[in-house]
């Protein structure tokens, strides 16, 4: 059986020194470079949620321009978060072989071909 709950609850000050503290350990310890890729992944997920929003709400009519959208937006955040990966100073461990302009490479094309598969889905 299972013992009682504890009454202690976090309250939302306790919250938000928690955000603030990681907020500010964010913004001191994360390089540039990686601050830039981030905020283009939170641009996609955007991106992503009123193409899905619009089609929810509004309509679906051309479904292929929807699909062809949403992937591209999904493609393109998988492809920037393993850019993020491979360019983080934290993982060289894990990417030896790998560069940054190598990773920048692998990113630019494969976000070429992505876009050249969406073009051609569009129809």
């Amino acid at each position: 059986m299972a013992g009682p709950k504890s009454s202690k609850s976090s309250s939302p000050s306790d919250k938000s020194v928690a955000v603030s503290t990681l907020w500010k350990s964010y913004t001191q310890q994360t390089p540039d470079r990686l601050k830039l890729i981030d905020a283009f992944l939170a641009f996609i997920v955007l991106s992503g949620v009123m193409q899905f929003m619009y089609c929810v709400l509004v309509t679906n009519f051309p479904f292929n321009a929807f699909l062809s959208g949403f992937a591209s937006s999904v493609g393109q955040f998988v492809l920037t978060a393993s850019l993020r990966a491979q360019v983080n100073p934290q993982n060289s461990s894990e990417f030896k072989e790998v560069s940054p302009e190598r990773a920048f490479a692998d990113f630019a094309l494969g976000s070429i071909v992505l876009h050249f598969f969406v073009f051609n889905f569009l129809g």
